[in-house]
């Protein structure tokens, strides 16, 4: 069956996680609620933004259900898989998919270095193994192997791995990867790059924890960028960026949920051994709001 075209604003959502380990669905339940309402196109639990990293394997299961039966097929939910084995990766990716999801965020963890070849087949197997659209990640900041364009250009072959979402703050790589792919692989841009350009040069949206706090604004800027106003969208994302600014000093999930807290969600604090916003951190997230939040 063929799936819809992945496009837009999908935000990375965080994860509310009480001091007991509980997921705290009912906050979860009302921000996807917030967000669909403000015209998200896509939702995406797991992501770097959802500590993926620190949630054992029934937690992450419960925040995929839980985003799966808020979202009532309203809008796609990517869900972040990440594994440092191959068929850890494939387990996930199939159960999240028994559980309703509408594509997968394939995401490596990796201890050792991986050859190449290695990354190639770990991507190869979770596309293999479900039926649903691949959004391939990249991180090059916090992995430790990381896809080549090589490797992304054969990926690209694969009929399912249609997606990239690349975190790294270079644009041209991103211009290298859609000149290499020829087309068969569309490119998300993350808060590390300036969306507006990402979507000048070719790119379809972005996936980024940002968007979940800032979601009405993110999805203006989206759709004066496919529209072409990109005068009134380098004005929009200049004011954007004072918000990527603040996130630049500070830890994204803090961030984000720190925000979260200010606009009323009450997602609670970072996973240990993180650390929450600390109280500097918090006030130049709630000024950076405010300016976002003003007229011009």
């Amino acid at each position: 069956m063929p799936h819809a075209e992945l496009k837009g604003v999908f935000p990375y959502l965080v994860s509310p996680v009480d001091a007991d380990g509980r997921i705290k669905t009912d906050v979860l339940t009302a921000l996807v609620e917030h967000l669909i309402e403000a015209g998200v196109h896509g939702l995406t639990p797991l992501g770097s933004t959802g500590e993926f990293a620190y949630l054992d394997t029934s937690q992450r299961m419960e925040i995929v259900d839980c985003v799966v039966r808020a979202a009532r097929g309203r809008v796609p939910v990517i869900a972040g898989v990440a594994s440092t084995t191959t068929a850890g990766a494939v387990e996930l990716a199939r159960k999240f998919v028994e559980i309703g999801v509408d594509g997968v965020l394939a995401i490596l963890e990796a201890y050792f270095p991986i050859s190449e070849a290695g990354i190639e087949a770990y991507f190869r197997a979770i596309a293999e193994a479900v039926p649903c659209p691949i959004v391939l990640y990249t991180n090059p900041q916090f992995q430790r192997s990381d896809l080549s364009l090589p490797v992304i250009k054969r990926l690209s072959e694969v009929e399912n791995i249609r997606y990239i979402k690349d975190a790294s703050t270079n644009t041209g790589r991103l211009l290298s990867i859609l000149n290499a792919t020829e087309g068969r692989m569309k490119v998300f841009s993350a808060s590390a790059h300036i969306p507006a350009c990402v979507m000048l040069i070719g790119g379809v949206g972005w996936m980024a924890g940002p968007a979940c706090i800032v979601p009405r604004e993110s999805v203006a800027l989206y759709e004066l960028a496919r529209r072409g106003k990109w005068e009134e969208a380098m004005r929009l994302q200049r004011k954007l960026w004072a918000v990527n600014e603040a996130f630049a000093k500070y830890s994204l999930a803090a961030c984000i949920k720190g925000a979260l807290e200010i606009q009323g969600f009450e997602v609670g604090d970072p996973l240990p051994p993180q650390s929450p916003l600390n109280s500097e951190g918090r006030e130049e997230v709630r000024k950076a709001l405010e300016r976002v939040a003003s007229s011009e």
